[in-house]
């Protein structure tokens, strides 16, 4: 068998190989099983288990975490989690969960974790502590990932926010100051000219608050997760204050949790049913300094609820002096499906509405902290907005 005959044969499984060379259809596959090498029919066998008419990992757990320890070892980890899915698919997550030795056999996937999180009522307890592990691992992954641009971004941003404040009388920090107007030094009258005040800086109050709302609907699995994880990381930070905020038609407020991401996550509902506008109602009464707000809005903007009442309430808070940045998706999936005329009636009030991946929000979080223009940062991102109504 030549390399061509050999990737057809792997390509079509033994049946349907067999059935091309009795029909002359296919000279290219005109090999048998017989002719695999022994590495390549461990290939076939672990192909043949999952997507064959005869597959046998319907609902035995043992056999799934034998085939699963072959496929790490036979694919590379892309291909892996592909054929992960393709398991769940077949296989019935439900039937799957119940067994925790193979929860803590399956890649870290984050489309794994999305059907966990979504199925986390109907997981047994028995269960329950390896899918939080399960869920621990991708969340880990990406922390470990993200979590240092998000710091530096927002700390470059503060400092320079910081330096940039005109401190009052008893903010300014005499000794820095001095030193920094040392070459402003007048001989004759034998004084310092101040050109710059440096202050102490806000001190037992942040610098800014954000309040991360998110749309905790099925479609909106992925952005839950990277906005809990970045909620964490910001949570951290002593200069932000940070709350965080889940709803569908109900609303959970999980700012409590923001140390623990995993817990935030088991602790949202995922599932069907949106109402924007009570959401909105609920970040509303949080705020209590509009200017030195950030509000992010992570949601497809298709509203359950109220959507005239959705949008006025986003044009007043924008209007009170509160930062609103509205996010279509936070995910790497790529151009999300949105209510593309309620994103261009809340473009029209100078609210910026995109799609914004992981990798791009530490930059983002960072210009709204400098209070740049958002959509002018956006373009310079290669990023598309919502155009305006």
């Amino acid at each position: 068998m030549n390399e061509r005959e050999r990737r057809w044969r792997l390509i079509l499984g033994k049946d349907d190989a067999q059935d091309a060379k009795e029909d002359g259809q296919g000279n290219s596959a005109n090999g048998s099983s017989d002719d695999l090498s022994g590495g390549d029919q461990v290939l076939d066998d672990a192909l043949e288990s999952l997507y064959g008419d005869d597959g046998n990992l319907d609902d035995a757990a043992p056999e799934i975490s034998r085939w699963l320890e072959t496929v790490r070892d036979q694919f590379s980890q892309p291909v892996v989690q592909v054929m992960q899915r393709d398991l769940v698919d077949r296989s019935n997550l439900r039937k799957l969960i119940r067994s925790p030795e193979l929860l803590a056999d399956l890649e870290p996937d984050l489309e794994m974790a999305t059907q966990l999180l979504s199925l986390k009522r109907h997981i047994p307890e028995k269960a329950r502590v390896a899918a939080r592990e399960y869920v621990a691992k991708i969340v880990r992954d990406i922390q470990e990932r993200l979590e240092y641009p998000l710091q530096a971004a927002i700390q470059g941003s503060l400092n320079r926010a910081s330096r940039a404040r005109r401190p009052r009388h008893k903010e300014i920090n005499w000794h820095r100051t001095i030193h920094k107007n040392l070459k402003h030094y007048q001989p004759s009258h034998k004084t310092i000219v101040a050109e710059q005040l440096v202050g102490y800086g806000k001190q037992q109050q942040s610098l800014k608050d954000i309040i991360l709302c998110i749309d905790q609907s099925g479609s909106m699995a992925k952005s839950a997760i990277y906005a809990s994880i970045f909620g964490a990381v910001m949570a951290s930070l002593s200069s932000l204050s940070t709350k965080l905020i889940a709803f569908s038609t109900a609303i959970v407020d999980l700012t409590a949790q923001l140390q623990d991401p995993v817990g935030a996550l088991f602790g949202m509902q995922l599932r069907g049913g949106t109402n924007i506008d009570r959401a909105l109602a609920y970040c509303e009464s949080l705020v209590t300094r509009p200017t030195d707000t950030i509000l992010f809005l992570i949601t497809d903007l298709f509203e359950g609820g109220n959507a005239e009442s959705m949008l006025a309430r986003i044009s007043q808070l924008h209007a009170s002096g509160v930062q609103v940045i509205v996010l279509l998706a936070l995910n790497d999936d790529g151009a999300p499906r949105f209510n593309r005329d309620h994103a261009a009636e809340v473009a029209s009030y100078g609210v910026p509405a995109f799609a914004c991946t992981p990798d791009q929000f530490p930059e983002l979080i960072a210009a709204a902290i400098a209070d740049r223009d958002i959509n002018m940062w956006a373009a310079s991102e290669g990023i598309v907005t919502a155009p305006r109504n």
